[in-house]
């Protein structure tokens, strides 16, 4: 009896065993995977941050010519992309007008002297017979009263003789710069009216190769933007080219266009080759850190936070030194693999691109540092199983 329940026992442990085999076949993945501890070598690169934004290409020096006097424009002496230089003759306006108005101001203009002179004379002497008493009071009031009038009379004449023959030097438009004619806005023989704005006739660029970009800058990234940054932008017009400037200055007028708020950023564009064209668009690139070959290792190595167990498993050993081992001032410690052992160093870090940050002092070139535990893919079979009929022919051997 005691011989059959044994042989019933050996029996379903043997079922038992071979369900659990073809339950693990079932289940198991169609390929493995191991844990690796990843590291990565302290080496010397460049960190660098920055800023990025669209803007226009705009001269430094743009003045608007345009005339204070109404009138005909009679000739014009320069057309677009034509230098002039200061003072050179670019327009005329019909001066007719201006000119009778010019000889009547100078008639009249005689004329109230002629008046102002007579009721002098005539005032000295009422006032040598008045001062004589050969002249009564009213007389001597009314030459003193005539004597005044002609003389203001003569005063506003002259005055306004003065605005006249400015006017007509407005007739004669010339250059106030040394540039390039970017726009001309009239024509030979139009009609302009300066009556509340002045019309604007030219627009001279003073240097078209010194440059320079407005961009707007976004008001999340404008607190990192300072003078004196370094600066690539590109243009459309030359995709493969890329234009450097810097920083001139960060504007502190606020642009709010659809909820976003925007700042105008300065930026210097040395045109040497006539390039750059008033009103490109420019995508500007403006690096506000830069550290040049530094120190450094990867961000992630600074997170990497070891498992004495999981570790020792793959092989390692964790060798905490108490001189080094303990809080860092700053909260930084990174793992150093030497050998079998991991050890922890405090460093001092500097600047960070993400990616990569600077360390100032902990470490030396060449050192290994441990960055985090990675597993293998896990690569599927490459013919899986799959039911097929037995009258079916197999594959190819």
């Amino acid at each position: 009896m005691k011989k059959t329940t044994a042989v019933k026992i050996t029996v379903w442990t043997v079922v038992l065993a071979v369900a659990a085999v073809g339950i693990w076949l079932m289940v198991r993945p169609s390929g493995s995977g191991d844990i690796t501890l990843q590291t990565a070598p302290v080496t010397r690169g460049d960190i660098r941050n920055s800023v990025t934004a669209t803007g226009t290409v705009e001269p430094v020096t743009l003045v608007e010519v345009g005339t204070q006097v109404s009138g005909i424009i009679d000739r014009l002496y320069v057309d677009y992309n034509d230098r002039v230089t200061a003072g050179q003759l670019i327009a005329e306006m019909d001066k007719v007008t201006l000119e009778s108005d010019l000889q009547e101001a100078e008639a009249q203009l005689a004329s109230s002297k002629t008046e102002y002179e007579y009721r002098m004379k005539e005032y000295l002497r009422t006032k040598k017979l008045y001062d004589k008493e050969l002249v009564s009071d009213a007389e001597y009031d009314e030459a003193l009263y005539l004597y005044e009038t002609a003389k203001n009379t003569y005063a506003q004449r002259q005055a306004s003789i003065v605005g006249i023959r400015r006017n007509l030097g407005y007739a004669t438009i010339t250059s106030p710069i040394d540039g390039v004619v970017i726009s001309r806005a009239v024509e030979e023989g139009q009609t302009v009216a300066a009556g509340f704005e002045t019309p604007t006739l030219f627009t001279i660029a003073n240097d078209l190769t010194d440059m320079q970009v407005i961009a707007d800058v976004d008001e999340a990234d404008i607190g990192c933007v300072q003078e004196g940054q370094r600066v690539d932008f590109t243009v459309d017009a030359y995709p493969d080219d890329i234009f450097q400037g810097l920083v001139k200055q960060v504007r502190l007028e606020a642009t709010t266009e659809s909820s976003v708020v925007t700042y105008e950023v300065v930026i210097t564009a040395y045109n040497p080759d006539l390039k750059l064209k008033p009103g490109l668009t420019a995508n500007v690139t403006i690096y506000t850190m830069e550290r040049d070959n530094v120190c450094c290792v990867p961000s992630k190595a600074l997170r990497f936070v070891p498992d004495g167990g999981l570790l020792k498993a793959l092989g390692y050993n964790l060798g905490v030194d108490d001189q080094t081992w303990g809080t860092a001032a700053d909260g930084t410690v990174c793992w150093v693999v030497s050998g079998d052992q991991l050890v922890p160093r405090k460093i001092i870090i500097g600047q960070s691109d993400g990616e990569k940050t600077e360390v100032v002092s902990g470490l030396r070139d060449g050192e290994t540092v441990a960055v985090g535990l990675q597993m293998a893919p896990v690569m599927p079979d490459r013919f899986p199983q799959q039911e097929r009929s037995p009258f079916m022919p197999g594959p190819p051997r």
